[in-house]
């Protein structure tokens, strides 16, 4: 009975490879694609159960167990739908005028129509941290996580320096021409806002001047917490003077550390296995982040402007590392790239942004901003094989993992 959904699925999986290798260009703030590999992974099993051949029970069942009923598989699907549904929505302001976006939008009101899908009903929302008793490891995230889940948490980073660039949590690089307060992170246990002002008077180029983080209250593990930074004032404490809170059986769920008072420090929050690193350099601040999956993806979806997890509005985004015109009352540094070149060797996008903010402010320090960057994602990323984004590839990864997962599932459901 169940084999009857099997040409829905193909034609499902089929237009998700259409959209993919039809709009290639999608905006890298535009996160289609994973909407696209989050619906796949959502109803694998579910195409298993309903294509499931001989060596079973009666009805092609799986040997040892009983087939999946059509009516049960098709509620999956129609699950699987509305959170494909409101990832879209998720990704609404980012996505806007994007092709493929829109096709996928279609393509899910047609298919909620035609297999008659409730509007309201279970979702596969992003998974909470564990809201279980407290134990001794229930502020300490890796060891809860690693008890649950029987591995590691996997981690993404996020950096902001400079004029200021951008690398996303799925390693996308840019470049933005923003002023004025906006949202890096968003979600459940976390907010962190960066202000942007002029670099000078009169110039188009910009620098992070004041950043502010916010860590909410988290059951028993901390009360919500405030920190702030900015110009020749990064604090080696939260705002209320506290350098900890959350003491549990001997550890602390937060703490502030500083090697330099008022010029860097460094946040540990262990209820959400999450590093903060907060430096200012030559004249703009920095910021660098390190948070597992879980923790970033824990958002709904009014949280949609976050730029460390969708990088910057396409309106306020430089296409290639090219400065503003400078001032011309404000000397270019000849040399630049030499300059560059002798303090980053590998000629990556941390090279690149060195040379755009030299260019762009005429300021020798500047160039301490993307030292400053990479020396903290080389310490936060586990795959140092990723640390050297090359230009033209910083947003090639994400796409080409999601184009192969469509293809296999593609070749395994087609029978390829």
């Amino acid at each position: 009975m169940a084999l009857c959904l099997l040409p829905w699925t193909r034609r499902i999986y089929l237009t998700l490879l259409l959209v993919q290798l039809s709009y290639n260009t999608v905006g890298a703030s535009c996160r289609i694609l994973r909407c696209n590999s989050d619906f796949v992974a959502a109803t694998l099993d579910l195409g298993s159960s309903s294509s499931s051949g001989g060596g079973g029970g009666e009805g092609g069942a799986p040997a040892g167990g009983a087939a999946l009923s059509r009516e049960a598989v098709n509620a999956g699907y129609c699950s699987a739908l509305r959170s494909y549904a409101m990832c879209t929505k998720r990704m609404a302001r980012a996505c806007r005028g994007d092709l493929a976006y829109h096709s996928a939008v279609q393509g899910i009101e047609d298919l909620l129509i035609q297999h008659r899908c409730p509007r309201a009903g279970p979702t596969a929302q992003p998974r909470p941290l564990p809201q279980g008793t407290l134990s001794g490891d229930t502020c300490l995230y890796e060891r809860s996580f690693f008890g649950r889940e029987g591995h590691e948490p996997e981690y993404r980073h996020c950096g902001v320096f400079g004029d200021p660039h951008i690398r996303t949590f799925d390693d996308d690089f840019q470049t933005c021409a923003v002023q004025g307060a906006w949202p890096l992170i968003d979600n459940e246990y976390l907010y962190v806002q960066a202000t942007s002002s002029p670099a000078r008077r009169g110039s188009l180029a910009t620098v992070l001047t004041k950043i502010t983080i916010i860590f909410k209250n988290w059951r028993q593990c901390i009360d919500q917490q405030l920190y702030q930074a900015e110009l020749d004032n990064v604090p080696a404490a939260f705002a209320d003077g506290s350098v900890w809170s959350g003491e549990r059986r001997g550890h602390r769920s937060l703490a502030v550390h500083s090697h330099s008072p008022g010029r860097h420090a460094e946040i540990r929050a262990a209820h959400i296995g999450t590093r903060l690193v907060i430096r200012q350099s030559g004249r703009s601040l920095g910021l660098s982040v390190r948070a597992p999956r879980g923790v970033i993806e824990a958002f709904g979806p009014e949280q949609d402007l976050q730029l460390c997890v969708w990088g910057c509005p396409p309106s306020q985004r430089l296409n290639r590392l090219r400065p503003p015109s400078p001032d011309q009352s404000v000397p270019v540094p000849a040399g630049a790239e030499a300059h560059c070149g002798a303090l980053l060797p590998a000629r990556d996008v941390y090279y690149q942004a060195c040379v755009f903010d030299l260019l762009a402010s005429g300021d020798l320090n500047s160039s301490e901003a993307a030292v400053g960057a990479l020396q903290d994602a080389r310490s936060m990323l586990t795959d140092r094989e990723g640390l050297h984004l090359l230009p033209a590839a910083a947003a090639g990864p994400p796409r080409l993992a999601a184009l192969l997962l469509a293809l296999s599932v593609l070749g395994a459901l087609t029978g390829a």
